[in-house]
């Protein structure tokens, strides 16, 4: 039986194949495939280093626009920190202005004026004291009501210290001897004085679209209606709400509650999400407060920064309301009527101020 074999010139023999003609990973390209084929793994290899510089430039267009709104609210910030006025008179000269000393309080004297157009001799239509707590965690605010008998030291009007409602400190002396009244009546410190007019308190409040606190009692004033429970007030209704007393039940103290309970809610709007992530009301509400507020010279742009970066609070819950206790009411000589100072519950506010135990005040004078 014979055997079929392959016979020379039968047809082309096949070379031996080598190593290079081996394509063990895929890599390899090919020749007899279309021409298209070839180049797509090409084109994907291309492809795969592009994502790196689309990555790239997506990143950096993220960066310099992060950078771009940081630089508007730093401007923001700085030119609005350097647009407020100051008074170098504000203080009285005895007062030294002490670097800020971490883990100590600092005391600020809050005046709100009546200084309007038709009014004359301006006294201080709202006096608190707010003093940031030496951990910064709380502010708290401490109403003096206008009308506490205190005495007044000596002054160009008056060269002799002398009994008076402390309102009248503004009138004969400004600003510095209201200081110079709360130091003397409390013995603590005052570290800064801010004062705030009205029209700035109605145009911060329009520009804050209104602000919500409670009211314990329904009323009307001057042609505003106000409901019992929460409710948001702005403008002229907010500047009505704060200035009432004659029909409060308990006059200057309901008074005084109420300017806390809106200084509260402005700061805690002031602060919120609301306000900073928009930067056009950022803006708006920073130019109130430097237009319409002035401060001491020793609250420059660099102390107010670290004042605000040393806050650990970040809405109106670390605000804290306080009333200076009075121990009833009295009339003067002249027929004058007052509200006489609580002298043992000053004392021991006065030391709660001086200690940095405020918290412990309130917690054994709840309000």
């Amino acid at each position: 039986m014979s055997v079929n074999k392959p016979q020379s010139g039968a047809g082309p023999q096949r070379a031996a194949e080598t190593d290079d003609d081996l394509d063990l990973f895929g890599e390899g390209v090919d020749e007899s495939a279309p021409k298209d084929a070839a180049a797509a793994p090409a084109a994907a290899r291309r492809g795969r280093r592009r994502w790196p510089r689309i990555f790239l430039a997506a990143f950096l267009a993220v960066v310099l626009l992060v950078v771009g709104v940081l630089f508007y609210y730093f401007r923001t910030v700085s030119n609005a920190l350097n647009n407020i006025h100051r008074d170098p008179n504000i203080m009285p000269d005895e007062t030294n202005v002490a670097p800020i000393a971490p883990g100590k309080p600092i005391n600020f004297v809050l005046m709100g004026t009546d200084n309007r157009p038709g009014v004359s001799g301006a006294r201080s239509d709202s006096l608190m004291v707010a003093q940031l707590s030496g951990d910064r965690e709380h502010l708290y605010l401490v109403s003096f009501l206008r009308d506490m008998w205190v005495t007044v030291p000596a002054n160009k009007v008056v060269n002799h210290d002398s009994k008076a409602k402390i309102n009248a400190a503004y009138s004969w002396g400004g600003p510095a001897l209201t200081v110079k009244t709360l130091e003397n009546l409390t013995g603590v410190n005052m570290d800064h004085a801010v004062i705030i007019d009205f029209p700035g308190f109605i145009s911060l409040t329009d520009k804050l679209d209104g602000v919500t606190v409670y009211n314990p009692q329904a009323g009307k004033i001057e042609g505003y209606s106000f409901a019992k429970g929460n409710i948001t007030i702005k403008g002229d209704q907010a500047l009505k709400y704060v200035r009432e007393r004659k029909d409060l039940a308990n006059g200057d103290l309901d008074r005084a509650a109420r300017q806390r309970a809106v200084l509260t809610a402005i700061i805690d709007k002031s602060i919120s999400g609301d306000v900073i992530a928009n930067p056009k009301k950022f803006n708006d509400v920073l130019n109130i407060y430097s237009q319409n507020v002035t401060v001491d010279s020793g609250l420059t742009p660099a102390t107010i920064r670290k004042i605000a970066t040393s806050l650990k609070f970040k809405s109106g819950a670390g605000v804290v309301q306080v009333q200076a206790p009075i121990a009833g009411f009295g009339k003067s000589k002249d027929g004058q009527a007052y509200d006489i100072v609580d002298e043992a519950g000053v004392k021991e506010l006065s030391s709660a101020l001086k200690n940095d135990r405020m918290a412990d005040y309130v917690a054994n004078h709840p309000q």
